[in-house]
């Protein structure tokens, strides 16, 4: 007779998550740690007063590169700009303590299905001295699922970012640049819907501030405010619509043909510009480091995926 634990394999090779994912729970926390004591030895950071650098001033790009495309060599526009202004717990790559990921869960938007990269890797070159590097993460629209929702987005489309930090040797500024846009179904091969990369920022831009955001009228004047909250934390964001950065244009952009429509460029030119403040937050956190709390779903995956790494006997 083989071992209950025996019999429990061929469920948990189909239904648990992989390494990856049991891995990220306990790695976001000692990334906060270690990107937090950064902060406290006080790394040097050269901000200048819009909160990032232009990379086109020194080498850099405002649209990805992309492995393969079809014209080759297009990109898709870095849309979005979280200033190197902001609080600084905002800036770190964590659910906890207030961090980046806490604060994208707070207008509805989770890490990838199950820790599960879905898609090519897309570089940027920041102009900060890293020249290109792949994409930090992928970020999607999570249906209001905050754990499962993003598995949700990879099947059925909707909306999505990438983000890079401008953290190198020449211009480490902390800001984090994101390319936003509204993706189809898989079965579409995730093709970009019309006006997607524009659609894309607003739609997220909708989700910070609680109000519809008219694409078509946007300026380089435009400014927002909202306030999102998550795990206790509250945050402030205050935007500004910026031109200059990139171009009205549909030259170079991914997917061009059918993104831009009826006279309408797939990129308008414009950048979200994001300034953010933690506002409130809950009692405990002054109080030191805490693990962000993990849902029993989770929990039982990751004893099921590790009962799958051990090698049992048979108890007969």
């Amino acid at each position: 007779m083989r071992s209950s634990f025996t019999l429990l394999l061929p469920y948990v090779i189909l239904a648990s998550p992989t390494p990856s994912l049991c891995h990220s729970l306990d790695y976001r926390n000692w990334n906060w740690k270690r990107a937090l004591s950064l902060w406290e030895r006080g790394e040097e950071r050269n901000v200048p007063e819009e909160g990032y650098y232009d990379p086109l001033q020194s080498g850099g790009s405002m649209l990805t590169q992309i492995p393969v495309t079809y014209p080759a060599g297009q990109g898709e526009p870095l849309n979005a700009i979280i200033t190197g202004r902001s609080d600084a717990r905002v800036l770190v790559d964590a659910e906890v303590n207030g961090g980046l990921r806490n604060y994208f869960l707070s207008f509805g938007f989770s890490g990838e299905c199950l820790g599960q990269h879905s898609g090519s890797d897309q570089a940027a070159n920041l102009g900060d001295g890293n020249g290109y590097k792949n994409e930090t993460s992928v970020i999607r629209w999570n249906y209001g699922d905050p754990e499962l929702g993003s598995c949700k987005e990879t099947i059925q489309g909707g909306n999505h970012f990438r983000y890079w930090v401008q953290d190198g040797p020449q211009r480490n500024t902390g800001a984090v640049f994101l390319a936003a846009s509204y993706e189809k179904p898989i079965a579409q091969q995730h093709d970009i819907i019309p006006n997607g990369y524009n659609l894309g920022r607003d739609w997220l831009i909708g989700n910070i501030t609680g109000s519809s955001v008219p694409t078509a009228n946007l300026t380089n004047t435009t400014t927002y405010t909202g306030s999102t909250s998550w795990a206790g934390y509250t945050y402030q964001t205050d935007i500004s619509y910026v031109s200059g950065l990139l171009a009205d244009t549909n030259d170079g952009i991914n997917h061009n043909i059918t993104v831009g429509l009826d006279g309408v460029n797939s990129v308008d030119g414009l950048v979200a510009v994001l300034d953010i403040r933690i506002t409130a937050s809950p009692p405990s956190s002054s109080a030191g480091w805490r693990a962000s709390p993990i849902s029993l779903r989770y929990l039982i995956c990751c004893v099921l995926l590790l009962l799958t790494s051990l090698s049992f006997v048979p108890l007969f």
